[in-house]
């Protein structure tokens, strides 16, 4: 896995946001962490060797021929990816129906990127057709055994699907979802609207990935390229960020608040005395901020102590892990001074905002769909207060297609009377996505 002491590798940097000053008898703490890797990615892509595996997962049920432009633009897109792809990456094409094919190279094993084996996929791509079910917990499984096969860093696989998971039970394939979780990272899309929100934005959050909707199949292939370019610019793999906290203090929940709202508190590992690991995934040059809230044992004015020490790990091939050299400490100090203990720190307050927000147009879009248009009328109504007050511009015209907005800084909307499947579930998709607090 990494080796620190490498030049070309991520240097990562730890910066706690926090007001630390709580009133007499207080006893919760929160804090956002930012966590900076830099010096790897793009920037060293040159002049490294890589050490990648990429599985595709391409939906070939019976579905992606209706209309045809949904398979054809699967073809194009994968094999954009693949010309992304840089030489000595390994990788794979799966075809997935209610069962998982190997489409390229076959044999149960992975191809290295170069123009011969690039050309060879992409003809195996126009032979790729359309017909059966849909069963996506086999596509994962064959990806797992296909990346597991290569000694690298960064093992990541690409998912798509236009359609509901029906040839499996969810049992089967949380069950599926937990297998692979740490194993590689997954970036999961579905096309056009005939799929499941929650199904496929459950894969990428499990596996650590990113979900969208590519609507308009014609679009895949620029997303496709996006999302391998990122997977390419990846150092490190399976970050975790570990929360140490003193005796008497506990972890009231850790969150990835930037560039989503991703809750990790439930997948926390223990290690150690008094401390957990939450996974992080795989980074390169990049920034993300994270929310901490702990409680803490109630201490006379004037006391403070040390609430959490907050740092970065990353496992090694013997099994042990190594301190990426990065900590943040998060404080509490007991104050009379009501301004000071009142006050909340600006980063927290925003991403405090952005969480509800996500929040807000998860419970409104599942009111309106339930019938209950009073209750959504509500809930996007203060979605739109919430956008309008962080500055989240890109969501505020998501849910401008939702709703028609009276007056955005009071939250006062009205329910569309028609609205597309398409605007309705990019909503729903995109609703995590944040923006950062402003400095």
């Amino acid at each position: 896995m990494a080796n620190f002491a490498k030049s070309d590798a991520p240097r990562f940097s730890v910066d706690v946001y926090q007001n630390e000053y709580l009133p007499e008898g207080g006893s919760e703490v929160d804090a956002i962490v930012t966590v900076t890797a830099t010096g790897g990615g793009a920037a060293t892509a040159a002049v490294r060797p890589p050490s990648a595996a990429v599985a595709v997962m391409v939906d070939c049920s019976g579905s992606m021929d209706y209309p045809p432009a949904k398979m054809r633009g699967a073809r194009e897109a994968t094999a954009a990816a693949i010309d992304t792809l840089r030489d000595g990456t390994r990788f794979a094409v799966i075809g997935g129906t209610h069962v998982a094919r190997e489409v390229y190279p076959g044999g149960g094993r992975l191809a290295v990127a170069d123009a011969t084996t690039r050309e060879q996929a992409k003809q195996a791509l126009r032979r790729l057709g359309a017909g059966g079910g849909t069963a996506i917990g086999t596509w994962l499984r064959l990806a797992d055994r296909l990346l597991s096969s290569a000694d690298v860093t960064i093992r990541h696989g690409i998912l798509l699907t236009d359609g509901r998971n029906e040839h499996e039970s969810p049992q089967d394939l949380r069950a599926t979802l937990d297998a692979c979780a740490g194993r590689f990272t997954c970036d999961a899309r579905g096309v056009g609207t005939d799929w499941d929100v929650k199904e496929v934005t459950g894969i990428a959050s499990a596996l650590l990935g990113t979900a969208d909707i590519v609507a308009d199949p014609a679009r895949l292939a620029d997303d496709f390229t996006r999302m391998m370019e990122t997977a390419m610019d990846k150092e490190v793999a399976d970050v975790a960020l570990r929360v140490w906290t003193p005796v008497g203090a506990a972890i009231r929940f850790v969150k990835q608040v930037a560039p989503a709202v991703e809750d990790l508190t439930g997948r926390r590992t223990e290690a150690g005395p008094r401390a957990g690991d939450y996974p992080t995934g795989s980074w390169g040059d990049e920034s993300r901020d994270y929310h901490l809230c702990v409680t803490v044992p109630p201490a006379g004015l004037g006391r403070e102590m040390l609430a959490a020490r907050v740092s970065l790990v990353v496992p090694q091939p013997d099994g042990s892990v190594q301190n990426a050299g990065a900590q943040g400490l998060v404080r509490a100090v007991w104050t009379d001074d009501v301004a000071a203990s009142t006050a909340m720190s600006p980063q927290v307050a925003h991403y405090t905002g952005q969480a509800e927000l996500a929040q807000a147009i998860q419970q409104g879009i599942d009111l309106r769909k339930a019938g209950d248009f009073d209750g959504a009328t509500a809930k996007l109504g203060r979605a739109v207060q919430l956008a309008n007050a962080s500055g989240n511009a890109d969501t505020a015209k998501l849910l401008a297609k939702v709703v028609d907005v009276v007056d955005a800084s009071t939250g006062t909307v009205r329910l569309k009377t028609r609205v597309t499947e398409a605007d309705e579930m990019t909503l729903e998709t995109r609703s995590t996505k944040t923006v950062r607090v402003k400095k």
